[in-house]
C-alpha cells in the first residue's frame, strides 16, 4: 500500500464534514463507487444519500471511493474512510448517473484486479451492483460486468439489499444472487430469461418519509459552499427528450415545512441553501419556501429556473442572496422547434424572464440550447442566433450559451428516433459559435463525437459490454481512436446504434418497466410531428 495515497485520502477525511466512519468487526463493507473524480462525485446528491442510507442500515458499513487516480495505488483504488482496496470489499456498488461513466466503472474493476465480466466471478470476488438514472433506464450496457442493478430509486430498494448482504455473507455467489433477484426492483442478467417480466422501477411515495439532503460537506467541490436540499422530485412537463420527466414520474413534492427543517439543520454548516429538483420553479410553494428561508437567515442557490415559473420573488431572493448566475434552457431557437420537442415556452415567456434578471441586476445569464434535435432545420440555427441576440439587447449582465448535441434516450418519447450524424452536428455548432461569437457571447459546446458514444450506450445492448471491457485494458483508456477501433474489432457499428428504430421493434431495455406505456410514449412521438407542431 503507497502511504502517500494513504496521506492523500487522509487529508481530504480531515477537511470534511459530516463522514460517517464505523468499525467493520461483524459487519458487511459496501464500497459505494462514484465512477468519475471526488470533485465530481461529491457535489451528486444522489451518491450522498445513497451513503447514508446504506451506514442507516444494521450490520452495514458503507465506505466512499472514485475513480480518480489520486487515489490509486499499484493494489488500485482505495476507500477514502479506512483506506482500504476495494478487493477487500465483499460488495462494490456504483452510482452512475451519466453514460460514458460506464468507461470508469470497468477501470475501476480492472485496477481493483476484480474480474471485469460478472460470469468469471467466483466465490471470495465481490458483488458488483450498479444504481442511478443512467443504468435504470437501460441497463444492458452493463449487463456482462454488473451483477445485479437497482432499477429506480434507493430509498425502497436499499434496506433490502441490506438484508440480502448481511444473511448471504458467507454464502456462496449463486445464493447470493438469486437472493438479489427475489428483491423488487432489482435486475439481475445472469438470471434473466427472456419470457421474464421487466423488472419493475421502484420509487418513493412520500417524500418527507426520505429527507435527501448533503451528508458529507467539503470545500473541495462545485457545490462547496452550499448545503444542498431536494425539494422535488421528477416532472410533470413531459418534454419528449427529457430522461429524468418520465423515469421519475409522478412528480412528488416535499413540504415546506420538512425542508425548513432541513434548511435549518444545514444553516449551522453553511451560509447558502442549494436548491435541487428538476425544476426548482415549477415547485408550487416556491415563493413561500424562498420568503421562509431568507427569514432563517440563510442565503438560497438554485439548480435550474423554467422560464414560464420565475417569479419576480424568487428572483429577487436570488439577488438578495448574492448569486452571480442564473441559468435558461431554451433548448431550441425557434418555437416551433420547442413545440415538437415538448417545451413549447414562447419567446415573450422567455424575454420576461430575462428582464427580471437584469431588472434585479443578476451579473450573468446562462443559456442552454441542444443541437440536432428531431424536426431541426438550418433555419432553426439563425433563430437562435437571433434569439441570443434579441437576449442580448434584453441583458446588460454576460450572456454565455451552452451547446449539447441532442441524444435520444430511452423510455422517452424521442427513444425511436435517429440521432443526427456527427459531421451534421458539427456544422450546426461552427455556424452558432460563428455567430453568437459575433455578437460578444462566450460559447462553450460538448462533443459531437463523444455525444454520439453516448447514443450509443444510452440506447445500446449487452454487446457493448465488451467494447468497455477491451477499452479498460487498453493504457490510454477511452480515446475516440480506442472507441472506434475497439467497435470495429467487435464487427459492430455505431450507426446502427444511433439509427432510427422500429415502432414495433424489440428494444433492449425492455428488460425493464418504468411504469411508462409504450402506448403513450408512441402517441407523444405522433403528436411532435402533427401540423400544429411543425407550424410556425
Amino acid at each position: 500500500m503507497d502511504w502517500k495515497i494513504i496521506a492523500r485520502a487522509r487529508a481530504i477525511l480531515e477537511k470534511e464534514q459530516g463522514c460517517i466512519t464505523k468499525d467493520w468487526g461483524g459487519k458487511v463493507p459496501i464500497a459505494l463507487v462514484y465512477p468519475n473524480a471526488y470533485y465530481v462525485g461529491m457535489s451528486n446528491l444522489g451518491f450522498q444519500t445513497v451513503y447514508r442510507l446504506f451506514n442507516r442500515e444494521p450490520g452495514i458499513v458503507c465506505e466512499r471511493a472514485f475513480a480518480d487516480e489520486t487515489l490509486r495505488d499499484k493494489e488500485g483504488f482505495i476507500s477514502l474512510e479506512s483506506q482500504r482496496p476495494l478487493s477487500d470489499f465483499p460488495v462494490i456498488a456504483f452510482s452512475i448517473p451519466y453514460e460514458l461513466d460506464y468507461f470508469n466503472l470497468a477501470l475501476v474493476l480492472r485496477h481493483s484486479n476484480i474480474p471485469l465480466y460478472a460470469e468469471e466471478r467466483v466465490d471470495g470476488d465481490p458483488i458488483i451492483i450498479a444504481g442511478g438514472p443512467a443504468v435504470s433506464a437501460n441497463p444492458e450496457p452493463l449487463a456482462l460486468l454488473v451483477d445485479a442493478f437497482v432499477i429506480g430509486e434507493g430509498e425502497e430498494i436499499i434496506p433490502r439489499l441490506a438484508e440480502v448482504f448481511r444473511e448471504t455473507i458467507t454464502s456462496p455467489r449463486a445464493e447470493a444472487l438469486e437472493r438479489l433477484r427475489r428483491i423488487p426492483g432489482v435486475y439481475v442478467p445472469a438470471l434473466h430469461r427472456p419470457d421474464d417480466k421487466p423488472v419493475p422501477r421502484q420509487w418513493v411515495r412520500h417524500l418527507d418519509d426520505y429527507p435527501t439532503h448533503s451528508v458529507v460537506l467539503t470545500w473541495d467541490t462545485e457545490f462547496g459552499d452550499m448545503y444542498l436540499i431536494e425539494i422535488g422530485r421528477g416532472c410533470g412537463r413531459g418534454c419528449r427528450f427529457c430522461l429524468a420527466g418520465h423515469i421519475y414520474r409522478p412528480p412528488r413534492e416535499r413540504s415546506v415545512e420538512a425542508l425548513l427543517e432541513q434548511a435549518r439543520e444545514g444553516l449551522q454548516w453553511r451560509d447558502t441553501i442549494g436548491l435541487v429538483s428538476a425544476a426548482v420553479s415549477d415547485y408550487s410553494r416556491m415563493d413561500e419556501l424562498a420568503e421562509e428561508l431568507m427569514t432563517l437567515g440563510g442565503c438560497i442557490s438554485v439548480s435550474s429556473l423554467r422560464v414560464e415559473t420565475v417569479s419576480e420573488k424568487l428572483l429577487k431572493a436570488l439577488a438578495q442572496s448574492g448569486t452571480r448566475t442564473i441559468t435558461l434552457a431554451p433548448e431550441a431557437g425557434s418555437e416551433r422547434l420547442r413545440r415538437i420537442i415538448g417545451k413549447p415556452i414562447t419567446d415573450r415567456e422567455l424575454f420576461r424572464a430575462v428582464e427580471l434578471a437584469a431588472r434585479y441586476r443578476i451579473p450573468r445569464l446562462k443559456l442552454y440550447f441542444m443541437l440536432g434535435l428531431p424536426g431541426e432545420r438550418d433555419e432553426d440555427v439563425e433563430a437562435a442566433i437571433t434569439l441570443v441576440g434579441e437576449i442580448r439587447r434584453r441583458f446588460p449582465g454576460e450572456v454565455s450559451v451552452n451547446l449539447s448535441p441532442f441524444v435520444p434516450k430511452a423510455h422517452t418519447p424521442f427513444q425511436w428516433v435517429a440521432m443526427a450524424p456527427v459531421e451534421v452536428i458539427k456544422e450546426r455548432v461552427k455556424r452558432l459559435k460563428r455567430g453568437l461569437m459575433r455578437q460578444g457571447v462566450e460559447v462553450q459546446a460538448e462533443s459531437p463525437a463523444w455525444a454520439a458514444i453516448q447514443g450509443v450506450l444510452s440506447r445500446g445492448d449487452r454487446k457493448l459490454g465488451r467494447i468497455l471491457v477491451e477499452i479498460a485494458h487498453r493504457d490510454e483508456g477511452a480515446t475516440l481512436h480506442n472507441w472506434r477501433d475497439a467497435m470495429e474489432k467487435a464487427g459492430l457499428d455505431e450507426a446502427e446504434y444511433i439509427r432510427e428504430r422500429g415502432l414495433d421493434e424489440k428494444l433492449p431495455w425492455s428488460v425493464v418497466d418504468m411504469s411508462v406505456r409504450m402506448q403513450y410514449l408512441r402517441q407523444r412521438l405522433e403528436e411532435a410531428f402533427a401540423k400544429d407542431s411543425l407550424s410556425g
